[in-house]
């Protein structure tokens, strides 16, 4: 949704045709906007008379706080007012998304670089930058916890000395912040089954969510002492949770409207400046804009975490794995975040999509003085999903198999067990994708040579004009990974939606109104098509999303279509039931297929199954409004055992499958991605379009981290290096290949339409397949992300896949 100028969010309409329903390819309400420039972001808001708000932030990363000095800062002509944790209005001081360790402003200590020590309002932008810069802050600098081994020492410095959150007495040591261990089955006897074993220690480099909207909110004070928070965000009433108690006031005091989002990816999902955009607002009595500059943004939300990961695999002669041994290390940083879900899905996940009987695994998220990590699509499935299937290449080069063939060969399938010891209750076509994907046609090979010489944008390097061709060797690799949908763990997961039909101008209309975060997902579109295949009516309006209408969870973890879309679903279907109602009493003595037949309301009539029409449904609403809010879940999960990692944690599983063309100069190390052909099942394609650009997008970003993308941190001082799109890489369009992909739809019977999540499981396979093509053309080991052109041209080979 977008809220322009002045703070009034817009009304989504999308009328006639009465065409557009479920399974087309309708256009996106918002679409036209954004690629013309003229949809309002967060950052575009403004209000009368509103100041500018400031954060000051930690230049180092772990050090005691002896002294803050406000007072210069306060003296600049201008200045409304500066806070620093002194001036917080209650007793809680701290919030976070389950576990509550995060400071709203540091006290006694800063625990990351970057972490917010005070804020500032003034009535232009450039002088609460200077009245920011004027605080002085004395720091004493302690020693960092940076890796696990100084954070599992036996005397190491406890980056939170008092933790009392519930995970604490299920894991050792204080830094350690979650711990999920999965057993089954005797790893030990099937070890003696394996004719061959191989090992792997995989490195996984920290990614940014990179979004292009910089974090951005407005708080206005509103006349009963509240306040109303328009805000870009994932979860607007999770926000709320976190906000109401530190400013001391009812949640149905702390409104909140969704403004236009340009990118989430899970670094919105955290607070980010919501509570000092209000902390401002409510002392000053005037609104309050904050908007983060690129390099406040890379220290303003969490990343991908870091990882550390151990295998051990064995197969025997025919192929057929044996037995899988695991530990799996996550750096958290500072913070909690959503560590522990991640530990969760990392160790849940870590099998891949394989039968393999015998397991013994371990994940865990560590405390540290790096920088806080949390939510990133993909969620703790990225990391293992990169170290396995480098495992399944090392398998097969070692049974002299083709890489797809033996991955085929160990696919899982509806009814196989997952290591937490539950049963895939639903298609999983993975021997199907990875066909799919292998038998898509090959990009053709280059010309090097021809008589107007070689496009050099085609060719690792591209503009930069290293070759034209030399030593440029292709190669082509392959994965597939599994990705859970929804959250997980026993966690109450539902979606509220309010629907109403009624007459307008003569025209039936639904207004649908929901909670659901649209971060670029497409939610708004499948909302409308939702309603109009269900109550066949053209008009529909999608309201802004805000707190008036009850949660609609977050937007992450692969849900909201699934979940959000039921509950739109739901209340669809009772306002049909209700409007049904009425057409009864008020003709059913006129035709007896009102009581008889069954009917359906489609473009704009009721009509029975067999096509006739009974009435218009202007003629049946006569002047009524039908309106309902409905509460929807899903069927439950829950968690983990905490010793054995049984359970049945997830609600629905989706997959997809990989190919990647690259080509290497093997002088410079330089890498172009030709091709990253896909394979995904989305159980039913509710808008193919959508689809298309969730597997395409989600690609992409899996291409990133394989070949560029990584916040570098400082091992010795835990400061970040890279700070900016100048140092820190995204793909552009120079750098993304082509992405063919073949969508596979095979209904879930569980979820609505037998849809299943989209927008994640592109996130996983893509790396590893552009790691396995790299080794393919180089013969080198390769078991770090991202590649960097150093690691390319070294003079010791493996004897990996060729």
């Amino acid at each position: 949704m977008s809220v322009p100028a002045g703070g009034a969010p817009t009304q989504i309409t999308q009328g006639s045709p009465a065409r557009g329903g479920i399974g087309e390819s309708t256009l996106r309400p918002d679409g036209t906007l954004k690629v013309t420039g003229e949809f309002a972001y967060s950052s575009d808001m403004w209000h009368e008379d509103m100041l500018w708000g400031q954060i000051l932030r930690s230049t180092v990363a772990h050090a005691e706080i002896l002294s803050v000095d406000t007072s210069e800062a306060l003296a600049l002509p201008g200045v409304h007012a500066v806070l620093t944790y002194d001036d917080l209005p209650t007793d809680v001081k701290t919030y976070g998304l389950e576990i509550q360790d995060t400071p709203v402003l540091a006290h006694g200590k800063v625990r990351h670089h970057g972490e917010p020590v005070a804020i500032v309002a003034a009535d232009h932008p450039e002088t609460a930058r200077r009245a920011a810069a004027k605080i002085k802050v004395d720091y004493r600098e302690l020693p960092v916890v940076t890796d696990e081994a100084s954070a599992t020492a036996p005397d190491a410095i406890l980056v939170h000395e008092n933790r009392t959150d519930h995970h604490a007495g299920h894991v050792g040591h204080p830094n350690i912040l979650h711990r999920q261990p999965i057993v089954r089955g005797d790893v030990t006897e099937a070890r003696e089954r394996a004719d061959v074993i191989v090992e792997g220690e995989y490195t996984f480099g920290m990614q940014d969510q990179a979004f292009l909207g910089p974090e951005s909110g407005l708080a206005v004070p509103e006349e009963d002492g509240g306040v109303h928070l328009y805000i870009a965000t994932q979860w607007l009433h999770s926000d709320r949770r976190q906000i109401a108690p530190v400013l001391g006031l009812p949640e149905d005091k702390v409104r909140m409207t969704l403004s236009g989002v340009g990118g989430a990816f899970g670094g919105r999902e955290d607070l980010s400046m919501q509570i000092h955009a209000c902390l401002l607002a409510l002392r000053t009595g005037k609104p309050v804009k904050i908007v983060y500059n690129r390099f406040e943004s890379f220290f303003g939300h969490v990343h991908r975490h870091p990882a550390k990961l151990h295998y051990e695999h064995g197969a025997t002669r025919d192929g057929k794995l044996t037995h899988m041994k695991c530990r799996i290390v996550l750096d958290g940083g500072a913070y909690a975040s959503a560590s522990p879900a991640v530990v969760g899905n990392a160790s849940s996940l870590s099998v891949g999509p394989y039968v393999i009987d015998d397991v013994d695994i371990e994940a865990l998220a560590l405390y540290t003085n790096n920088p806080p990590c949390g939510a990133m699509r993909g969620f703790g499935a990225v990391q293992a999903c990169f170290a396995y299937e480098a495992q399944m290449d090392k398998l097969a080069a070692k049974l002299g198999m083709d890489p797809v063939e033996f991955r085929q060969r160990n696919a899982m399938e509806q009814g196989t067990l997952m290591p937490t010891g539950q049963r895939v209750d639903s298609p999983a076509p993975v021997a199907e994708l990875l066909r799919r994907v292998k038998a898509m046609p090959m990009p053709p090979e280059r010309q090097w040579e021809s008589s107007e010489g070689a496009d050099v944008r085609q060719l690792p390097g591209g503009l930069s004009n290293t070759t034209h061709g030399e030593g440029v060797v292709r190669g082509v690799g392959y994965a597939v990974g599994i990705k859970n949908v929804g959250f997980s763990e026993g966690f109450d997961d539902y979606s509220n939606a309010r629907v109403r039909l009624e007459v307008v101008g003569g025209e039936p209309v639904v207004t649908v109104h929901t909670a659901m975060a649209e971060v670029g997902q497409g939610g708004v579109t499948v909302h409308a098509q939702i309603a109009r295949t269900e109550l066949g009516v053209a008009q529909v309006t999608i309201n802004p999303a805000d707190t008036r209408v009850g949660s609609a969870g977050s937007t992450s973890a692969s849900r909201q279509t699934y979940v959000t879309g039921g509950a739109v679903k739901h209340a669809c279907e009772l306002v049909r039931e209700k409007v049904l109602e009425i057409g009864r009493r008020r003709f059913g003595s006129h035709h007896p297929a009102w009581a008889t037949a069954e009917l359906l309301l489609e473009g704009g009539k009721v009509v029975t199954d067999g096509g006739e029409i009974l009435s218009d449904l202007v003629d049946v609403l006569e002047g009524e409004t039908v309106e309902v809010e409905e509460e929807w879940r899903h069927r439950p999960t829950e968690p983990f055992d905490l010793r054995t990692g049984q359970g049945n944690g997830h609600v629905q599983y989706s997959f997809a499958a990989h190919r990647a063309v690259v080509e290497v100069d093997t002088e410079l190390g330089l890498v172009k991605v030709v091709e990253l052909a896909c394979a995904q099942d989305v159980g039913k394609a509710l808008n193919p379009l959508s689809v298309l650009g969730q597997i395409q997008g989600g690609t992409t970003q899996g291409l990133g981290v394989a070949v560029m993308e990584e916040i570098v941190v400082d091992p010795k001082t835990a400061k970040v290096r890279n700070p900016s799109f100048t140092d820190y890489l995204i793909p552009t369009i120079l750098d993304t290949p082509t992405i063919p992909v073949d969508v596979l739809e095979l209904a879930d019977h569980h979820a609505p339409y037998g849809l299943r999540g989209v927008g994640e499981a592109p996130t996983l396979s893509s790396t590893p397949a552009v790691l396995a093509a790299i080794r393919a053309a180089t013969g080198l080991e390769l078991n770090r992300t991202p590649v960097r052109p150093e690691h390319l041209t070294g003079t010791q080979r493996s004897a990996g896949p060729s």
